[in-house]
């Protein structure tokens, strides 16, 4: 190695290069890590080093060739990067490694239009002087590679531009929650403060990347998923076309529910001209999406709701599909397909499926979502109605075409509705759910607007969180994250701003949360439990019941403290009902696990008091925010025990948690036998989810006869998720061989943009 080469410093000086600073950095990164070398990372270097180099140019090669030594052998690597890349990043943040007073750094950030003003006239000095002394910026040093690279790409305040970064993790967590508790009373505020930072920044509870990336910054938007629905009217199309555009700007992934668009061929006013259809409307929508980028932290997506008894449905299905050309695809959005019982039963009997334009049928539309023994008698007199224009086809032709382009693209979606609507904390009479978002697990009533400032109108939002499984030892813990889950998330409502009056009114009415789970397969793991076999269906129902009930305690607890949501009145909950009450009963025949928790006297103090809240729960993918925790993401099982992320920031290498210790454990996605025993433990969990869950199907071609999945398993798995009481189906994964362990980063609604 030439000792000689120089260094060009950041002002722009030269001056030899100091291999002693480089190895005494390297081995402050290495201290209290396994089976890691200072010299393997500095040989590694030294090879791409050279003359003229500048120093932070160094900083990056040390790092990347630490991140390349990560392997399953050498996993620590994974936090000897990442401390390097800390160090960087605070060099680069603040000029030097130790970071400013958080006062100082917050004076200096909100002068430059970077941090909210208002953090300055909430607080005052001696509030951050208090802060101060629960703020951890050790704690910087427990993030993974992954983690510090996610952070660095999506979350920390920067300018997107040139890449300046202007704070590090901890300043991010403090100040999320100073933001989140300001309107707390002053003798209480500081407590809660401090109670969500520890959670948050010991990664017991897992935020989205609308909330990381957004909350202590001038733009006020942070749910992570916006549902908007259509109107059969012009009017009603560009009000939903013009509330798409200001969500996807604002980081929020779409929910669109274009079903009760009229069919091909109708008629318009009166007969004096035929409608264009479904598509070209699908086409303005996407155009909606793809027309802003996500403040550079995330691009526009969203998925397209429609029932499968609409007149256009054979050519909707394949709207995805690479064959055929522009103008009858439109292949940028994703596509939610809803069924009811009624389909499956046609399906199940080798019966027929007659399908109709909205338009033509009416009250069938709105009784699909809101009564099914309605929905099935309108149907059938429809059927036997000789006046009124439809097209028979064979159930087994429709759901086998539905099952191929979900196969074959992957993103064509699944939502049963009557399951969405009985099993639900609405009354569908009141507040029927007639569309999710675009990751499949929130299920939230909206209402078409007639214009973009139409008041009656409802854009439902979901603001999201999540319970990292992993970093809890006891059940009980669950109580206290609980309320600091909810009280944060509710005080979001109020906080952010909301650029149509269709979503503030429906937000500040029923103040809905989605608060779900991430690590779950390490939480199995370390149980020593499995996807596949049953092992796992206990834990899980002891699991997610203490997840809901403690949800709803503190729901019911702030509600007591600050009033019930106005519109608690058109919930389930408002009559006494829970989730216990209207699950799929044959969630009794995989467990025996009884109820633990006190269940009646939480009904009845709900009765009394209400809730705060509407809805409390939903699990999503998680798939970039459980990356900060170092979690595996929501409740998938694993691809491999180091995954590779690929995302917009290149290719991060991720290990499972304790990967020594519990190797042997972890059920890897391609060697589980069948998706039966991941369907059952949906359906455990969907028992008291009162949202929906982000809930996947795997097929692996290579266990099948001739390399090929059947249509006959696809189905039938879609038959076993129904009868199982699960409300929607997200990815149809198909096992490729080339890259088995590329987790490929989806668009997280947020959390995801569900990103959460």
């Amino acid at each position: 190695m030439n000792n000689n080469l120089f260094v060009t410093k950041r002002n722009g000086e030269k001056e030899s290069i100091d291999l002693e600073k480089i190895h005494r950095v390297i081995a402050w990164a290495a201290a209290g890590l396994e089976d890691v070398s200072v010299s393997q990372v500095e040989l590694k270097s030294h090879i791409q080093f050279y003359d003229g180099i500048k120093t932070e140019d160094i900083h990056e090669t040390i790092i990347k060739a630490a991140a390349d030594l990560i392997s399953e052998e050498t996993p620590d690597y994974q936090y000897l990067s990442a401390r390097l890349a800390v160090f960087h990043l605070r060099k680069k943040a603040y000029g030097q490694f130790e970071p400013p007073k958080l006062y100082d750094h917050v004076v200096k950030l909100v002068e430059a239009g970077k941090y909210d003003q208002h953090l300055l006239t909430d607080y005052d000095e001696s509030d951050f002087e208090h802060m101060s002394l629960f703020l951890d910026h050790t704690r910087d040093l427990n993030f993974s590679y992954a983690a510090i690279k996610q952070l660095e790409g999506k979350y920390l305040v920067q300018n997107r531009v040139n890449g300046e970064i202007y704070e590090s993790a901890q300043f991010l967590y403090i100040l999320v929650a100073a933001c989140l508790f300001a309107k707390y009373p002053k003798e209480t505020r500081l407590g809660y403060v401090e109670g969500f930072y520890n959670a948050i920044s010991t990664f017991k509870l897992s935020l989205p990347t609308p909330i990381m990336a957004g909350v202590r910054t001038p733009t006020r938007q942070f749910s992570s998923c916006v549902l908007i629905e259509c109107d059969d009217s012009l009017d009603s199309i560009n009000a939903a076309s013009s509330a798409i555009v200001k969500y996807v700007s604002q980081r929020a992934g779409i929910g669109v529910n274009a079903g009760r668009i009229r069919a091909l061929g109708s008629t318009i006013r009166n007969g004096e001209a035929f409608h264009t259809g479904c598509i070209p409307f699908y086409k303005h929508f996407q155009t909606a999406v793809k027309s802003c980028s996500q403040g550079g932290v995330r691009g526009g997506a969203a998925t397209l709701f429609y029932p499968l008894w609409h007149l256009e449905v054979e050519s909707l299905l394949v709207l995805k599909n690479n064959r055929g050309v522009e103008e009858n695809r439109v292949r940028h959005l994703d596509y939610g397909v809803q069924f009811n019982k009624v389909m499956y039963q046609r399906l199940i009997k080798g019966g027929y499926i007659t399908l109709f334009s909205p338009s033509d049928v009416p009250g069938l539309y709105d009784a699909f979502f809101e009564d099914q023994e309605k929905f099935e008698q309108l149907y059938v007199q429809y059927e036997n109605d000789e006046s009124i224009r439809k097209k028979r086809i064979k159930a087994i032709e429709l759901f086998t075409l539905f099952a191929q382009e979900r196969s074959s693209t992957g993103r064509i979606y699944l939502q049963n509705v009557d399951h969405c609507n009985t099993h639900s904390p609405f009354d569908p009479s009141k507040a029927p759910i007639r569309q999710s978002n675009l990751c499949l697990e929130i299920a939230l009533p909206t209402k078409p607007m007639k214009d973009v400032n139409d008041e009656n109108g409802e854009i439902a939002l979901c603001t999201l969180s999540a319970f990292n499984l992993g970093t809890i030892e006891s059940l009980d813990e669950l109580e206290g994250l609980a309320d600091l889950a909810v009280r944060a998330l509710d005080s979001l409502l109020d906080y952010q701003d909301y650029p149509i009056p269709a979503a503030k009114n429906a937000s500040l009415a029923r103040r809905t949360l989605g608060i779900g789970v991430i690590n779950y397969a390490y939480y199995l793991a370390k149980n020593g439990l499995y996807y596949s076999n049953g092992s796992a269906n206990n834990l899980t129902h002891r699991t997610f019941e203490a997840i809901q009930y403690y949800l709803l305690k503190a729901t019911n607890l702030l509600a007591k403290e600050q009033g019930a949501c106005p519109k608690f009145n058109e919930t389930r909950l408002s009559q006494g009902i829970l989730p216990i009450d209207t699950y799929k009963k044959t969630i009794d025949d995989l467990t025996g696990e009884p109820l633990h928790l006190d269940w009646e006297s939480l009904r009845a103090s709900i009765k009394e008091f209400g809730v705060r809240n509407s809805t409390v729960s939903a699990l999503m993918p998680s798939e970039t925010s459980s990356q900060i925790s170092n979690a595996t993401n929501g409740i998938e099982p694993p691809r491999g025990l180091i995954s590779i992320k690929a995302s917009k920031d290149g290719v991060l290498k991720q290990v499972v948690p304790e990967y020594k210790k519990l190797k042997q454990n972890y059920e890897l996605l391609w060697n589980i036998p069948s998706n039966e025993g991941y369907l059952e433990l949906v359906g455990i969990m969907q028992k008291f989810i009162d949202q929906t869950i982000s809930a996947n199907t795997n097929y692996d071609p290579s266990k099948f006869v001739g390399g090929k999945v059947p249509i006959k398993q696809i189905l039938k798995d879609i038959l076993t998720a129904y009868k199982l009481g699960i409300k929607t189906m997200y990815y149809h994964n198909t096992r490729d061989g080339a890259s088995d362990d590329v987790e490929v980063e989806d668009d997280d609604c947020a959390g995801g943009a569900c990103k959460i």
